[in-house]
């Protein structure tokens, strides 16, 4: 089985004791690849320096979070283009909307993640998205850039049927974590991702946030790693009524594609 991680935030510092053995962990268990997140000025540069210590494994998004939006500059600007020249730089963002925190304010957010869009249109790299608690300008801002997009994936999908079938409506991908897990809040993705199209699935860990509920003994130190993208592969091709290998196959494909990795 080889997997691909789209989302893991390896940059964090919960990492930074033991990040090799991490990887190996994660390589030990199918993990071919992965692509490290980059969602503040801090981080993304970070990301892309990850990325270039393990060409070939690792490669990076260069974005700013909607939580961080207020750093969102014109020097911000300039050194994410910057970063996206980079071959290792696979897509813009993360960016989007999360009016569920509202770490930033809105009008912030909005204008962080208008100009992250013109970024993409400009440069043609896949779009990384985020979004919760703000559906209705996120589809209004995604549509003022009709025609101009490459591919975007909707990153750690939480949403409701109705948010799943718009974003399936404009032909965008899907990103699936362990949140699939989590029987108190995850239970409605277990009946909405048979409808996702295998063409539009994607599987990430975000890590080390979403550390999959079911997986049992649970570690003491409750911190989700790439290494548990098994698990949490094996739990997807469950609710999808396919085989574990079949889910891995597909998702991986569909990875490499939409991000032009390396096969």
């Amino acid at each position: 089985m080889q997997l691909i991680d789209i989302g893991a935030n390896l940059t964090h510092d919960s990492f930074d004791h033991d990040r090799d053995a991490v990887l190996a962990r994660a390589h030990a268990a199918g993990v071919a690849q992965l692509v490290v997140t980059g969602a503040s000025r801090e981080h993304s540069p970070k990301a892309l320096a990850l990325a270039q210590a393990h060409p070939g494994v690792l490669f990076a998004t260069a974005g700013v979070h909607p939580h961080h939006a207020t750093e969102y500059t014109d020097e911000c600007d300039a050194e994410m283009r910057a970063l996206l020249a980079h071959p290792q730089v696979v897509a813009v963002g993360e960016c989007g909307l999360d009016y569920f925190r509202d770490f930033s304010p809105r009008p912030a957010q909005r204008k962080a993640f208008e100009r992250q869009l013109q970024t993409a249109a400009d440069t043609g790299k896949p779009l990384f998205l985020h979004q919760r608690d703000a559906h209705a300008d996120f589809m209004a801002m995604m549509r003022n850039f009709d025609g101009r997009l490459g591919p975007a994936v909707v990153h750690c999908f939480t949403g409701t049927r109705e948010e799943l079938f718009d974003y399936l409506d404009r032909d965008w991908h899907i990103g699936i974590t362990g949140w699939l897990c989590d029987e108190r809040r995850g239970r409605h993705l277990r009946e909405l991702v048979p409808h996702i199209p295998a063409q539009r699935l994607m599987i990430e860990t975000d890590a080390p946030y979403l550390l999959p509920r079911t997986i049992k003994p649970a570690p003491a130190h409750r911190r989700n790693e790439p290494m548990y993208l098994a698990h949490i592969v094996e739990e997807l091709a469950r609710d999808r009524g396919e085989t574990a290998d079949a889910a891995a196959a597909s998702t991986t494909a569909v990875a490499r594609e939409f991000f032009r990795l390396p096969g």
